[in-house]
């Protein structure tokens, strides 16, 4: 049974993502587009609609017979929260089927605060933001937080700079109190799904931290223990400052000292040089760069890292890397916190999860 319940799942989530992603298309071409017979496409197509999930778009073009009819999605169907809960606050955004932002929210978070009275005021928003919503329309909360974090297990380890946060099962915590179902993942890698893009990508985030989500091969990247993109922690200078993971020299730290100067160029220069050794290492072709310190000089950081690149790689002309600033901007790992709990409903890879309709 839970084999066949499994499958069902399957083949709903790969009706549902052919709908969203041809925005309307008849029953005829969804059993082409996912290679399901028309009485399995058509046994879906009846539920989803009863569930109101999909409607009827009126009519396709005549190709000789009767028109057929289209489908597509309902939007607001259906909701999931998109959270980033950051060392110095939170951003809550409640999304629709379509990955479009109805609501948002930030608020500031004391950093000395103890992770119960943290994850209290969390719970508080969502519920805020869920109550004109009934429940059973409501897929879940996705949370992207800073690392170490075990993904499979929902536990976060030795965060740097909030050693009260070291142990805390992050997913448990926040399910308990909410009665949702909950997913959870490092900020950077949410980051990296924020937007689509190129099947071998990193999303560079410079904000209280440094690190790094990655897509390669279009898969997302974590690594053995979930744990992958720690970038900020590449050491340059091993006599360098002093970094709160207990090295010397690390790019985070040189960074923060920088932006504590007050001298962006040498910050930008500085993620430049970081990110030239991660397009060394894995050959990634596009770079997005988020983070706070990048918003406050956006294109100076971009004009910046892409200098160093063009300095630093053999052969700029071949090995071309595309570099930009995230679209969603102070949302981008909230609204990939989102598509954590969105991807799965439509049979996407995760890298795809908010790829908008055509």
């Amino acid at each position: 049974m839970a084999n066949l319940t499994a499958l069902r799942d399957h083949n709903t989530a790969a009706v549902l993502g052919r709908i969203r992603i041809a925005e309307e298309i008849s029953q005829v071409e969804l059993a082409a587009a996912t290679g399901l017979t028309a009485q399995a496409v058509s046994k879906i197509v009846q539920r989803l609609a009863a569930e109101g999930m999909i409607t009827a778009a009126g009519r396709g073009r005549s190709t000789g017979g009767k028109p057929r009819t289209l489908l597509r999605l309902v939007p607001q169907a259906r909701w999931v929260v998109g959270v980033q809960l950051d060392r110095s606050g939170l951003t809550l955004l409640l999304v629709d089927l379509g990955g479009r932002v109805e609501k948002a929210v930030t608020l500031p978070v004391d950093p000395r605060s103890a992770p119960r009275e943290v994850m209290d005021r969390l719970a508080e928003q969502v519920e805020a933001l869920l109550a004109p919503i009934p429940r059973e329309h409501v897929l879940g909360v996705g949370v992207a937080c800073p690392g170490p974090l075990d993904q499979r297990t929902g536990v976060l380890h030795q965060v740097t700079g909030r050693p009260g946060w070291d142990g805390i099962s992050l997913r448990a915590e926040l399910a308990a109190r909410l009665g949702l179902a909950v997913a959870v993942d490092k900020d950077t890698t949410a980051g990296v799904l924020s937007q689509p893009g190129s099947a071998d990508r990193a999303f560079v985030y410079l904000d209280d931290g440094l690190g790094a989500g990655l897509v390669l091969g279009g898969r997302v990247q974590r690594g053995a223990r979930t744990n992958a993109g720690e970038f900020g922690h590449q050491v340059l200078d091993p006599l360098g400052p002093h970094c709160a993971c207990g090295s010397r020299g690390c790019l985070e730290a040189l960074c923060r000292a920088a932006l504590a100067a007050a001298d962006q160029d040498r910050a930008a220069d500085l993620l430049g040089e970081g990110v030239a050794n991660l397009v060394r290492l894995l050959d990634v072709d596009e770079v997005v760069l988020g983070g706070r310190a990048v918003l406050a000089a956006p294109e100076n950081y971009r004009t910046r890292v892409d200098a160093v690149l063009q300095q630093r790689l053999p052969d700029p002309h071949w090995q071309q890397v595309a570099v930009s600033v995230a679209r969603a901007g102070n949302r981008a790992v909230a609204l990939g916190a989102a598509g954590l709990v969105l991807g799965p409903l439509f049979g996407e890879g995760e890298a795809d999860a908010l790829t908008p309709r055509r």
